[in-house]
């Protein structure tokens, strides 16, 4: 190993220490590179952050909003002034392309942005009542605790989306990061925590999945924990959407995808093929909003697959350090699940895209690849062409760099196709034509629609999440989160001196309404 004294990860709770086992997040484009040595905490470790939290949640959630708003805003000062090192880390141990990293860390720094202000828009209303001398009021109330759960393709963006929203409004947060992600999520939290949060408010803990789901059983059970978010796979967010049933709570969930892009006879083919290449395979195929299979229509399909097979062919992969379209994949586990997922390539389907389909290898090269891919988890890209609707590919999430490819004669088949995997995540249409986007968008089931823009179009000042199996209709971003980071509470004040009972004393002025105009 390149580090003999790899930096310690541990569980980070105010006032506690924890023991636990120790494994290693490695870099995926360097083997032998240990980038953190990270204590795991134990199901014991979680409620105990849940309990600190739950103590240190109702002084948060009494200091003013606007207050709390400029402590975000510090935050986002604090990422932006440590963008570098941090997209670095980044890029070193989930081998993210270090131009996507630093996007992914601007993507911090915009919903810090955004809700430093909202710290001052955390809007009640006054609300007219039905009686004389009586006054209706709304006010949002940070829902308690929160405990975060999310997966490490986005390490720092996407737990973001959480737990800056929650904070604002008031609340605790426990997070609980993937393992093979520890050292960015140490960092991201050292940040937040010399923005000025007071102790206790925000605690990080890596755990196993096993233990993860018998802390927020407990957590849960002892109602220490009144709101999960979860980002992560739809197996996983049917388990925590059944468990926090059980407990009449609502989870926040965000899960896979398997999005559609449709391109339309009107398309420009260019544009198209610049958005297909980015969406399926940067991140090496590794986003919920990844680009599943591509519709195009049969009277541009020859052209479009000649041009895409190019751009593919000729696409950068390798070193996530030079610019490269993606590197390895995030960790062994991953690169296992996709290898299963390559051997759903059947007879009819035909292949291209790359010298070889699978691992990245001496025997199997890519031409032009970046480095050495003896080093790391690297893997060829694959269009899978010719893809039926009863096809596993059609119908699974693969988070790899494969993309399907199939044809479609009419918009309202290519709908269908767009809509038969079941997920409703992200989806795009390529066209010029206004008409056939606003029928697009009606027929998507998809929570979020691109025209002329790949599927990974997000930005961090819109609603982002799915329906179906990509989610139960909840969103993060922008201010469609607050109504999961908070509850509404009602108030009625009656000053009239005396108890007026509505519906029973409203008071209604007589009317007429047999009255009709003649002549």
């Amino acid at each position: 190993m390149t580090l003999v004294h790899p930096p310690l990860v541990a569980p980070m709770i105010e006032g506690i220490e924890s023991e636990g086992p120790t494994v290693a997040s490695t870099n995926p484009a360097r083997h032998g590179e240990v980038v953190a040595a990270v204590r795991l905490g134990g199901a014991e470790v979680l409620v105990a952050a849940a309990q600190v939290a739950r103590a240190a949640q109702r002084g948060w959630a009494d200091v003013p909003a606007p207050v709390r708003g400029t402590v975000i805003g510090n935050f986002g000062r604090l990422v932006e002034d440590n963008a570098d090192a941090l997209a670095r880390l980044v890029t070193r141990e989930i081998g993210k392309p270090l131009a996507e990293a630093r996007g992914e860390v601007q993507e911090i720094v915009d919903t810090c942005r955004f809700f430093l202000g909202e710290g001052r828009r955390l809007y009640g209303e006054t609300v007219p009542s039905e009686m004389p001398d009586k006054q209706l009021f709304t006010f949002r109330e940070p829902v308690g605790v929160m405990m975060v759960i999310t997966a490490g393709n986005f390490p720092v963006a996407v737990p973001s989306w959480y737990i800056v929203p929650a904070l604002l409004c008031g609340n605790a947060v426990v997070w609980k990061p993937a393992e093979y992600a520890a050292a960015c999520a140490r960092a991201l939290t050292e940040l937040a925590r010399h923005a000025g949060l007071p102790a206790g408010v925000l605690s990080m803990v890596p755990a196993s999945g096993e233990a993860t789901a018998d802390g927020l059983a407990r957590t849960l059970a002892a109602g220490l924990v009144d709101k999960v978010g979860f980002t992560g796979s739809t197996a996983v967010g049917r388990q925590i959407g059944e468990l926090c049933g059980r407990h009449l709570q609502t989870p926040c969930l965000e899960l896979g995808g398997k999005n559609p892009m449709v391109v339309a006879p009107d398309a420009d083919i260019d544009l198209a093929v610049d958005g297909a290449l980015f969406g399926g395979f940067g991140t090496a195929g590794q986003r919920c909003t990844s680009l599943g299979t591509l519709i195009v229509h049969e009277s541009v399909y020859v052209g479009f697959r000649r041009r895409l097979a190019v751009a593919v062919e000729n696409a950068p992969i390798g070193d996530p350090t030079r610019a490269v379209l993606y590197g390895p994949l995030l960790d062994a586990k991953f690169a296992a699940g996709y290898e299963r997922h390559l051997d759903l390539i059947r007879e009819h389907h035909s292949t291209f895209g790359s010298t070889a389909v699978g691992r990245i290898s001496v025997g199997a090269p890519r031409r032009g690849f970046v480095g050495d891919p003896a080093d790391g988890l690297y893997y060829h890209p694959v269009v899978v062409d010719g893809l039926l609707p009863d096809d596993e590919l059609f119908r699974e999430e693969t988070f790899g760099p494969i993309v399907g490819l199939t044809t479609y004669r009419t918009l309202e088949e290519a709908i269908e196709l767009a809509n038969l995997p079941g997920y409703g995540l992200s989806s795009a249409i390529y066209t010029n034509d206004p008409a056939t986007v606003f029928r697009f968008r009606r027929g998507v089931s998809a929570g979020m629609v691109s025209v002329n823009n790949s599927t990974s179009g997000a930005e961090a000042h819109l609603p982002f999440g799915g329906n179906g199996r990509s989610g139960n209709g909840s969103r993060q971003s922008g201010r469609w989160v607050l109504d999961q980071v908070t509850r509404w509470q009602s108030m009625n004040w009656d000053y009239s001196g005396q108890l007026q009972k509505a519906q029973l004393d409203t008071a209604i002025p007589e009317a007429d309404l047999e009255f009709r105009l003649t002549g």
